[in-house]
């Protein structure tokens, strides 16, 4: 292939997170596109837009089948924990994991077609619906001696936030701050079957496909109670907040959640405002600023009753 442009906010995220190590692998890109065009028999086509931690475009297999090759920076963690995921989920509720190589950062995925988002459904009562639907065929138990993170591991984000600003809360409010560690803290105490799940389950992560009318892909991968991962659900996308009653399509969402997962509602609502306020702080962490919108949507959570 003709190696298309590399997108400068892609640039960007390498370099902010990797220094000249990151320059350095944007360099030797088209090679390693070549590289496993040749091993793994296929055609790489130009990246998908709005590109984020990974280099990912579609691909054809030999014979012609669509596929996704997704690259990540040498060494990630979080790429490797997401190949682990894909192999215990094993293409239940999620697209199927077909070539690996961790060592050099690359994995060959199905490619979900036509891949349309959950967000093209007008109704955002049958999107939820569809993705509850998702996360019953997608959730495993915890495998004995698993290495994924747990969602406690994940709540130490807060540790982190303290940390950087000496005690304090920085930018962030630190009534939501305190209630949401108080939730976390709650919460974990009293946490239900231990599951491994998707971690980032929002609507962009769930597609209209082929061998099943919808699946997910790009999975985190962390072990918790099976209420955790409505969470990213709650406070997704942004432009819900531009409906004309917000609150009471959260409100709609928590009653089609805890009724088709048969899971207390409280327990979905306050793991969603928890949540969103760690999502907020985590683009700050990652080198960005504070994810406001999921703050709105902590605030709007908070005024829900249980």
């Amino acid at each position: 292939m003709n190696f298309p442009p590399i997108p400068e906010d892609f640039v960007r995220t390498q370099t902010s997170l990797h220094g000249d190590a990151g320059a350095a692998w944007l360099d030797r890109l088209p090679a390693l596109t070549g590289e496993f065009e040749e091993r793994w028999s296929l055609s790489v086509g130009p990246p998908f837009p709005n590109l984020s931690y990974n280099w990912v475009a579609p691909a054809l297999r030999e014979g012609g089948t669509p596929a996704v090759l997704k690259l990540s920076f040498p060494g990630e963690k979080e790429f490797g924990t997401e190949a682990a995921a894909l192999e215990v989920f094993a293409g239940g509720g999620i697209c199927r994991l077909l070539e690996l190589d961790l060592d050099r950062g690359a994995m060959l995925l199905e490619r979900l077609e036509p891949g349309t988002p959950l967000t093209a459904l007008r109704s955002d009562e049958e999107a939820t619906a569809t993705a509850a639907g998702v996360m019953k065929k997608l959730w495993r138990p915890a495998p004995a001696g698993h290495a994924f993170p747990t969602v406690a591991d994940w709540a130490r984000g807060f540790d982190r936030l303290r940390r950087r600003f000496g005690g304090g809360t920085g930018p962030m409010q630190a009534r939501l701050v305190e209630e949401a560690e108080s939730l976390f803290a709650d919460l974990l105490a009293s946490q239900g079957e231990p599951l491994l799940l998707h971690g980032d389950l929002h609507q962009e992560n769930i597609l209209k496909a082929g061998r099943e009318p919808w699946l997910a892909i790009d999975p985190k991968g962390v072990v918790g109670e099976a209420a955790y991962d409505t969470a990213a659900l709650l406070h997704n996308p942004a432009q819900a907040l531009d409906t004309p009653d917000p609150k009471k399509l959260l409100e709609r969402r928590l009653e089609v959640l805890s009724g088709e997962l048969g899971l207390d509602r409280a327990r979905i609502r306050a793991w969603g405002l928890a949540q969103a306020v760690l999502a907020g702080y985590w683009t700050l962490e990652d080198g960005g600023s504070v994810w406001d919108e999921a703050l709105v949507f902590a605030r709007l959570l908070e005024e829900i009753e249980d």
